[in-house]
């Protein structure tokens, strides 16, 4: 088959990506291994937050708050976004310090931090503990539900015209000098001018396929979710350094999260250790003291794929033209979703982006 733009990846990216270039007319065929969103799109904390981002994200995470709003009229579901809030929680003086110093280079990028000490933090969230030092407070930063966004891109792409293709796996990649030409496991072949890679954790193998090696390791952040109590958390919650992310939805459970599990990208599987649950949740009741006696009810992981700085490859191809990359997002990739399918669109079509992406270029792994 015969298309302009073929994608590999059906996760929040790429289904954006194909949503993008569908209503602008564009011929896009998705190719997913799995179900579309059922990757790291889908089983992440569900964290929507600006705070905390490397410097050099916040045009990206800047550009993607304002999309967050529009779900509704984007992809016909609101998919549970909810500006609640984001509470980053400070455990000493040089925490706190830390926090002060995000706060006055995140304002010249236009992000608004406010940040106090731990007796404003108790008298404003008065759940919190005496273990908190202080914190730092984004009230434009929120959450929504990580299960519900994949797929709600995937149908408003259907929709548009774009053809996603579930269960099918993308197995061989090649170019010869004008056109991609892959094949997939079952078979299949699919020629397209252009080809994104959108791959998460498997974006590195695609991206090898073209001569391009980026350090990039497998990762399964581990989550929970207890049964439901009584609504008293509205923020979403970090922390500095490592620790844990906690956020209360409004049915009343409490989601979670905390270490990393097992990921073994070669069967597309996860598994969660128990030990880094039970510390997780230790650290959750020492934070928020009103948590201690509630049930957990369930537990669960997923891969991701982490580069070697941290931050994720975002741009063209350095070997091959009209190959683009968005992947490696490092466990924080859930809130640029939604704007990697204008950014990515927007290169596809005119071969540049209004927003900076100059920092995720492939090229910073190149060998010297």
């Amino acid at each position: 088959m015969d298309t302009e733009v073929a994608i590999v990846g059906g996760g929040v990216a790429g289904c954006a990506t194909a949503l993008y270039l569908a209503r602008r007319e564009v011929p896009v065929v998705l190719l997913e291994k799995g179900d579309a969103g059922a990757q790291a799109s889908g089983v992440n904390f569900g964290g929507v937050r600006q705070q905390g981002r490397h410097l050099v994200e916040l045009p990206l995470a800047r550009r993607a708050r304002a999309i967050w709003p529009r779900l509704g009229e984007i992809v016909g579901d609101d998919c549970e976004f909810a500006a609640s809030g984001h509470l980053k929680l400070a455990r000493g003086d040089a925490d706190l310090a830390e926090l002060a110093d995000y706060a006055r280079a995140a304002r010249e990028h236009g992000l608004d931090l406010e940040v106090f000490d731990g007796g404003e933090a108790r008298r404003r969230f008065p759940w919190l503990s005496e273990a908190v030092a202080g914190a730092s407070f984004c009230a434009e930063d929120g959450q929504a539900n990580p299960r519900l966004v994949g797929p709600a891109f995937a149908r408003a792409a259907r929709a548009a015209g774009a053809d996603i293709r579930e269960n099918t796996e993308a197995a061989a990649f090649a170019h010869d000098g004008e056109r991609f030409h892959l094949r997939t496991t079952d078979g299949g072949e699919l020629h397209a001018r252009q080809l994104v890679n959108t791959a998460g954790a498997w974006g590195g193998k695609l991206a090898k396929a073209f001569g391009e090696t980026v350090p990039l390791e497998s990762i399964a952040p581990q989550m929970v979710v207890t049964e439901p109590i009584s609504h008293f958390i509205e923020p979403v919650l970090g922390m500095c350094g490592a620790g844990i992310y906690l956020r209360q939805i409004a049915r009343g459970n409490v989601v979670f999260g905390g270490g990393n599990g097992i990921a073994d990208t070669m069967a597309s599987r996860s598994y969660v250790l128990p030990e880094h649950t039970l510390g997780a949740s230790e650290l959750a009741v020492s934070l928020i003291p009103r948590l201690a006696g509630v049930q957990i009810v369930r537990v669960w992981t997923g891969i991701e794929g982490e580069t070697a700085d941290a931050l994720p490859v975002i741009g063209p191809s350095r070997t091959t033209p009209g190959l683009w990359h968005a992947f490696g997002f490092s466990g924080h990739g859930f809130q640029l979703g939604p704007v990697m399918g204008e950014i990515l669109g927007e290169l596809v079509m005119t071969g540049e982006t209004e927003t900076p992406i100059a920092a995720f270029d492939i090229g910073r792994f190149a060998a010297d």
